[in-house]
């Protein structure tokens, strides 16, 4: 399913990422993994959730842009993370077009709850998402946590968004 770039500030299209873009969604996360501002993910993880990731894909060079994944953590909760998006495009609005594919995939799955740990909690407020402490997220996500070379000692801003179910 193609979704349209919301604002025209970029010349690009977000879509489902596919097998053949896994690479390219690995070299984006390593970019800040080496900064220590995301959790590295070995390839293998990420073809295992290849199905969790959109893409923001240049309209001219077909090269990935941006990522985002949606993992569904439980019924009501999902997180989103591994969201990046090439330095070169940054303050186009692609992060937020990729965060707001997040949002509507999680409210097509009528989850509760979203939430993200994160270095950039300003950016997550403006969707709405609110601080929260980390020990109120299930212990489920803990797993990811302990493999992060930051843990236990983790500096990144926890934030939940509420969405309600449609019927």
């Amino acid at each position: 399913m193609l979704f349209a770039a919301r604002p025209a500030k970029t010349r690009g299209m977000i879509r489902a990422a596919t097998i053949n873009d896994v690479r390219a969604i690995h070299a984006l996360l390593q970019i800040y993994a080496e900064r220590g501002e995301l959790l590295s993910r070995p390839l293998g993880q990420l073809y295992d959730h290849v199905r969790d990731f959109a893409v923001a894909v240049d309209e001219q060079s077909r090269k990935v842009i941006g990522c985002c994944a949606l993992q569904i953590c439980w019924q009501d909760l999902a997180e989103i993370r591994s969201l990046a998006v090439d330095p070169r495009h940054q303050h186009r609005g692609i992060g937020s077009q990729l965060t707001h594919r997040a949002l509507e995939e999680a409210r097509r799955f009528r989850l509760d709850k979203v939430f993200t740990l994160t270095y950039r909690p300003g950016f997550f407020e403006q969707f709405g998402f609110e601080r929260t402490d980390r020990s109120l997220l299930p212990r489920k996500i803990w797993a990811d946590c302990v493999l992060c070379p930051k843990f236990p000692d983790c500096d990144e801003t926890a934030m939940i968004k509420t969405l309600g179910r449609r019927s």
